[in-house]
């Protein structure tokens, strides 16, 4: 390993998100400390998001000062276009946490010269560790993860989530899509979450209309290592301005596909 800088990184992500979790858990046992702010609709921000971030970083750029970093709280340390990039949610899912529900994940993705390269997502509700890295698979705890077999959308189970952002327009019209070809949905109000249960197989699929790159970096990481589906979501200067995210059972590809143009015709 000492000739492997990727596989350090690799392990220090899963320790700093960890190490993450476990602030973000002691925020939720004094909840006054939680300073709950508002960005807009729907959209927290609390003091753990900024110390769960500020930790993060801190951590790994004392482990890799030459990297740079990528944060949905503190926008940009160093350059976009550095040959090594943090991309980092430190809480996806705050309006969750804020409620002291348990679907909120830590997310840290890792770019190697533009290439999406490591994913880990930390759950720290139930302390599921999900950790990818490319042409290594993914795991949950260290056990290799499958997407999900199925390949018809009437057993299928998918992931949808939207922001009011997207207008209402979108929204319904995916679900309208969804339900005239058999398919099922569930909501958790965290698209990384999502992500990692498609990895994990315990969701087929995932549909959103638009994210950021913080949102998804890992989660892409994690679906295309167990051998699931997603779109393109980096095409286009997606790092920057973000992009729909779409991901999939190999065998429901088409599928996801199919339902996400239905939806876009409907959509002015």
């Amino acid at each position: 390993m000492a000739d492997d800088p990727l596989e350090h990184r690799f392990l220090a992500a899963q320790a700093a998100a960890r190490a993450a979790g476990t602030v973000a858990l002691e925020f939720l046992a004094t909840p006054a400390r939680l300073g709950v702010e508002m960005k807009g609709p729907q959209d927290f921000v609390t003091a753990a998001d900024r110390a769960v971030e500020r930790l993060i970083i801190e951590r790994l750029s004392a482990a890799f000062p030459g990297d740079a970093f990528f944060g949905e709280e503190s926008d940009v340390h160093g350059s976009l276009e550095s040959p090594s990039l943090w991309v980092i949610d430190p809480i996806d899912g705050t309006s969750n946490f804020v409620r002291d529900r348990p679907e909120w994940v830590i997310s840290i993705g890792f770019l190697a010269a533009g290439t999406l390269s490591l994913g880990v997502i930390y759950h720290a509700a139930t302390g599921a560790l999900y950790a990818a890295r490319a042409g290594r698979g993914a795991t949950r705890n260290g056990v290799v993860m499958r997407a999900s077999a199925r390949t018809t959308l009437d057993n299928a189970t998918l992931g949808y989530e939207t922001t009011l952002n997207t207008g209402v327009v979108p929204y319904l019209s995916t679900i309208q899509s969804l339900a005239a070809r058999g398919g099922e949905y569930r909501r958790y109000g965290s698209a990384a979450l999502s992500l990692a249960l498609v990895a994990d197989g315990k969701l087929d699929g995932f549909i959103e209309n638009h994210l950021s790159a913080w949102d998804v970096a890992a989660g892409i990481m994690l679906v295309t290592e167990a051998g699931g589906w997603t779109n393109d979501f980096f095409a286009g200067d997606g790092l920057r301005r973000g992009n729909p995210m779409l991901a999939a059972a190999p065998g429901l590809r088409d599928a996801v596909l199919g339902i996400w143009n239905a939806a876009a015709e409907k959509t002015p």
